[in-house]
C-alpha cells in the first residue's frame, strides 16, 4: 500500500475483532511514527499501550463512570477534560458538519432522533475501544505549549497510516478525555502528564454495519484559495 492509498483508506472504524496483535508490530508502528516532525525536535509524545486484563479493567472503570452520569447527571461536574477539544459555542459551517456526521452514522445504525437509549449505548462503545485488542493512551507534559499539540497530531496521523501497512485499523478518540481522572492513575502516568486522547488499534470487523460508514469531506474548492 502506498502513502496515498493509506491516506484515502484510513477512517475511524468502530468495531474490531478480538484477534491479538503481535507486540513487535505495535512497537514497529509506534517507533516509525516517531519520525513525525516536532518543533526543535521536542518529540512531545508519551504512549501507554493497554492489552489483556489491564485493558479490560480500565474499560470497566470508565464504563462505570460513564453510566454513573446517566443515573445522576450532576456527576458530570466530576469529569471534565483539562482542555477544550470542541468550541464552547458552535458556529456554521462546523456545527453543520458535526450534525451531518453524527446523524449519518446514527441513520446507518437505525438510531432515530430522540432515541437516547440507543445513542447512549452506541457512545458507551467508545469506552471499550470498540472491542479492539489494543488501546492506546497519549499524554503530554503539562509544561508544553500549543505548538506541541500540532506536533502530536502529526505523530497520531503517522500511527494511523502506519497501521494500514500491517492490515490494521484505528479510531482516534477524544471521548476518553473527560475521564482522565480515572484513566491516569490506572495507567500510572506522572503528575506532570495530561491526557491528549485515546486510540483503538486492531483488525476491523468487516461484518459489522457500523464500519460501512464513510464520513463526508468538503470539495477542495471550499477550503483552497489560489493566489498567483
Amino acid at each position: 500500500m502506498n502513502v496515498l492509498e493509506a491516506i484515502n483508506q484510513r477512517r475511524s472504524f468502530r468495531a474490531f475483532l478480538t484477534k491479538p496483535i503481535p507486540e513487535k508490530i505495535i512497537l514497529e508502528i509506534l517507533k516509525i511514527s516517531s519520525r513525525a516532525p516536532s518543533g526543535s525536535n521536542t518529540q512531545p509524545w508519551h504512549v501507554y499501550v493497554l492489552q489483556g486484563e489491564k485493558l479490560k479493567n480500565l474499560t470497566q472503570e470508565v464504563c462505570q463512570a460513564y453510566e454513573s452520569i446517566k443515573n445522576d447527571p450532576m456527576l458530570i461536574e466530576n469529569f471534565k477534560s483539562w482542555y477544550s477539544y470542541y468550541p464552547e459555542e458552535w458556529i456554521s459551517p462546523y456545527i453543520d458538519r458535526r450534525r451531518e456526521n453524527g446523524w449519518g452514522l446514527y441513520s446507518l445504525l437505525g438510531i432515530q432522533k430522540g432515541d437516547k437509549a440507543n445513542m447512549h449505548a452506541q457512545f458507551l462503545k467508545n469506552f471499550t475501544f470498540f472491542g479492539a485488542p489494543v488501546g492506546l493512551f497519549f499524554t503530554i507534559d503539562r509544561s508544553l505549549g500549543r505548538g506541541s499539540f500540532l506536533d502530536y497530531g502529526m505523530y497520531l496521523q503517522n500511527i494511523m497510516l502506519a497501521a494500514k501497512e500491517f492490515g490494521l485499523d484505528t479510531c482516534p478518540q477524544a471521548a476518553w478525555n473527560e475521564y482522565a481522572k480515572v484513566i491516569l492513575p490506572i495507567i500510572g502516568s506522572g503528575t506532570n502528564e495530561l491526557l491528549v486522547c485515546g486510540m483503538a488499534l486492531g483488525y476491523k470487523d468487516k461484518s459489522d454495519k457500523v464500519n460501512e460508514y464513510l464520513s463526508p469531506r468538503e470539495d477542495p474548492s471550499q477550503f483552497i484559495t489560489w493566489l498567483s
